[in-house]
Order: structure tokens, then sequence, then C-alpha cells
């Protein structure tokens, strides 16, 4: 059409009417791909509320199981995902992954029929779920694909900010359908139970199949280069048949791409302690029963959730003033400074858990231990069986918000920041596998997350648990500074585009 225009010289009426067109086409087309963008906010925010409660049965052992099915099946998921993206329409791989968490959500709605081996179908469930939730990586892949270097960083940011929604919402779904009760209601003729724990893996199915209705029939396959033009549009081949991509001049960066999945990894496992670690140090610090501490940090989280959805907002706004690695190394810092207050500091002591001992059978620098309350059936404060709670100071509920409040900020900052400069350096490549390997990476630390606090954290004590995630913090600071000049965009790298 453009080599039509500027042949065509003498015809001024014709080549008003082709602008025109153009201007329509262009306009059409970038509709369609936000509309299609839109989606993936979607389908990210669904793929964060599909926590749901598990049954009383399952101990605590158990759950430890269960968490780290999850995330076992999406670290094996993203990789496979990530590459049937990038040779087939990213539709195939999105469908088929939605389609896996609906079963399995309705499988997790069935777990209690079976007369025996219940928890083995609840992990089962878990891990098809986890295997589910592995099309993050292709959602991703496809924002960073359909958007040019300027609008990446607030499309990662919406992105992120929808999956933090997703966490912020999914419990309050679960509260509102808590008044299902445990009984609930029964339907005899496909012989299901909703009730408090079935009910929001049956809302999750639903709005599995709405998702999958909006993946066929709303997004279309849009690939744009760093500045934004159009490279090819998969959803106009015929047969929807995946082009080729121009191919691109210049290798990306291994070293940097290395590098990104340490740092992501990293920030992923700094926050799965911090996550699984909430309640037993609320439990062991402050002397509050589980039921307290599982409520106030229900709070807490939740409160972390807008504070995160803010600063997706704000991030936006700074990284187009200062850039994306400085508010990666300032999130890290603000990690750092969160784990730093968390030291036990001072002469006070937490409050022993009653146990069967006697008074002089503890250390001279060591308050007398308090009974339990006789209003309260269970004991609270520190186990006696934790020695390190016989000589290692309390960490106060000051210095514990004053944590919650910096990792609030720093986290959801290293978060955004780091997918988006990662796909940055992958440039105008394919990015299903990397961001597989990515998602992996994040998948492959919440599932260390928890085996760090029961073996460290239970063994040894708050001092050395966080002083170990300092350490590994200023780690990650050392490697940012380290490869600062080589965490940069594809095309920046390669002299395409000014820095």
């Amino acid at each position: 059409i453009m080599s039509l225009m500027e042949s065509d010289e003498n015809t001024p009426l014709l080549r008003g009417d082709i602008t025109r067109y153009v201007l329509i086409i262009a306009f059409v087309i970038t509709q369609s791909r936000w509309r299609s963008i839109r989606v993936m906010y979607f389908t990210m925010f669904l793929s964060s509320v599909g926590k749901k409660n598990i049954d009383e049965s399952a101990d605590a052992s158990f759950l430890g199981w269960v968490v780290a099915a999850y995330s076992l099946g999406q670290m094996v998921a993203s990789p496979l995902f990530g590459l049937w993206s990038n040779h087939r329409p990213r539709r195939e791989p999105l469908v088929c992954s939605i389609f896996i968490n609906v079963s399995a959500n309705i499988y997790y709605a069935y777990v209690y029929l079976p007369p025996s081996y219940n928890k083995i179908h609840m992990l089962l469930a878990r891990t098809l779920v986890g295997i589910g939730a592995g099309n993050v990586a292709v959602v991703r892949s496809y924002v960073a694909g359909a958007t040019s270097l300027k609008e990446r960083t607030s499309a990662m940011a919406n992105l992120s900010a929808c999956q933090a929604l997703g966490f912020i919402l999914g419990p309050a779904l679960q509260a509102v359908l808590s008044f299902t009760g445990e009984t609930g209601i029964s339907v005899n003729v496909i012989q299901l139970q909703v009730n408090m724990y079935t009910a929001p893996a049956l809302l999750a199915a639903c709005f599995g199949v709405i998702n999958i209705l909006l993946v066929i029939l709303v997004l279309r396959e849009h690939f744009v280069d760093d500045h934004g033009k159009l490279i090819h549009a998969i959803n106009y081949t015929p047969e929807e048949r995946v082009d080729v991509a121009p191919e691109v001049e210049g290798d990306i960066d291994q070293i940097a791409v290395f590098t990104s999945n340490v740092l992501f990894f990293v920030i992923l496992f700094i926050f799965a302690v911090f996550e699984t670690i909430s309640t037993p140090l609320s439990m062991d610090m402050f002397a509050w029963t589980r039921k307290e501490a599982v409520f106030y940090n229900g709070i807490i989280l939740a409160a972390i959730g807008f504070e995160s959805i803010l600063v997706f907002l704000v991030v936006k706004v700074v990284s187009a003033r200062i850039g994306d690695r400085p508010l990666l190394l300032g999130g890290l810092i603000l990690i750092f400074a969160g784990f730093f207050i968390l030291l036990p500091w001072g002469n006070q002591y937490p409050k022993i858990q009653w146990a069967d001992i006697q008074n002089n059978t503890m250390p001279t620098t060591q308050l007398a231990p308090t009974p339990p309350s006789n209003t309260s059936l269970e004991p609270t404060g520190c186990p006696s069986e934790q020695t390190w709670c016989l000589f290692t100071p309390v960490i106060h509920l000051a210095q514990y918000i004053t944590s919650d409040i910096l990792i609030g900020v720093g986290y959801p900052t290293c978060n955004v920041m780091s997918y988006t400069l990662y796909s940055k350096i992958l440039g105008p490549k394919p990015q299903g596998v990397y961001m597989g390997w990515l998602t992996a990476s994040g998948s492959g630390a919440r599932t260390l997350g928890p085996v760090f606090v029961s073996h460290v954290y239970t063994i040894l004590g708050p001092r050395w648990a966080f002083s170990v995630i300092c350490g590994i913090v200023l780690a990650a600071v050392v490697l940012l500074s380290a490869m600062y000049k080589r965490l940069i965009a594809f095309s920046v790298r390669h002299g395409r585009v000014n820095e």
C-alpha cells in the first residue's frame, strides 16, 4: 500500500483514500493488540486467584508437599509450554494449560469421593493446577513480544498488578464462599458436594471456561519490534500456522540471561521465605495462637498486596525517568533493610511456651516462663523444644511491621523490573523457552523457601535465618553491580536504539 502511495503522485484523491485506509487498518491492529494483551492480564489474574482452601484432614507436613507439588508442576511445565509457544500460535498452549487447570479444579472438587487415598488425589490435583499455571511463561512472552521497549515496563507492571490483585481477591472470594460451611450442598445427580473447600475450586473452573472462550474468540497473535512496528501477525496467516520471524542480527547475551535468572531466583526465594516464616515467627515472638497468626498475617499480606499494586503504578512512572536497573537495585536494598531490621536485638526474650520444664533449668539470662492463660486451650509462645528460644532476644511487633512495609515495596519493584529487564535483554528473539526457564527458576525458589524455613529457622532460629537471607541479598546486590552494564536491552546492546 505504501509503495502504491509513493508511485501514484498524480492521483491525490486516491492517495487520500489510501492514507485513510492505512490509518484505519493501523488503528484496528492496535486495538486488537491491546485487547489481546488485556486477555493476558485476565489470564494472569486467574492464575493467581487459584489458591484453594485445604481440607483439615491434611496435616502440617502434608501441606508442605501440597505447596511443593504446585511449584514443581509449574517448574516442569513452564519451559515446555514456552517451547510450544515458540513454534505454534500461543493460543494452543494457552487453551491447553487453562483446560488442564479447569480439569484439576473439578478433580479437586471430587477429592472427597474416593473411599481411600484422598491425600494422594489432593496432591495430584494440586500438581495439575501447577502444570496449568505453567502458562505464565506464555503470557509474559506474549506481552513482551506484543509491546515496544517504551510500552514494555508499563505492560509488565500491569501484568504484575493483576497477579497481585488475584492474590488479594483469592482469599476474599474464599471467605465469601465459606458461608456454605463444611457440610455445604449436595448435588446427588453428579455426586458433587459444594462446601467451603470445593466451592473456590468450582468457581475457578467456571472462570477458566470464560478464559478459554476469551483466548479463542478475542486473542490474536501480534508481534512488534522495539520501536512498536508490526513485524508479523500470526492471526492473519492462513491455517493459523506461525510465520518464521525475520532473522535478527546479533546474539542474545547469555551471561545477562543467566544473571537475570539467578537474580529472579533470589527474589522469589526471599519472598517465599518471608511468606512461609510469617506464621511461625509471629506465633513464637508475639505468643499468638495459630488462629490469630493466620488471621493477622492474612490482613498483613492483603495490605502488602494493595501496597504492591500502588508500587506497580508508581514504577511505571519512575522507570521512565531513571531506568529499570536502578529500580531493581533499589528494590534489593529495601529487601535487605527489611530483613536486617528483623534481626533480634536487646536483652528482652520471648515468652516460652509452657512445657514440662522447671524454672531451675532456665539460663540465668532468661526471664521466668509464663504459664499459659487458663482462658486458652492452645499453648502460646516460643516452644521450649526450639532451644534457640531460650537465648534469642525477642523480635518486637514494630520491627515486624516495619519489615513488612519495606519488603512490601522492595519485592514488587524487583519482581516487575526483573521480568521487564529480562524481556528487553532477549529482544525480538522468540522468548517462550527463555520465559519458561525464568518461571521455572521462580518455581524452584518457591519450593526451596519452605524447606529453608523448616531447616534453618526451626533449628537455628531467626538470627541465623535472617543473617543468611541478608547475606544472600548482599550477594545479589554485588552480582547486579558487577553485571550492571550487561543488563541492557538487546537493541541497545547492538546499537539500534540509544539507551
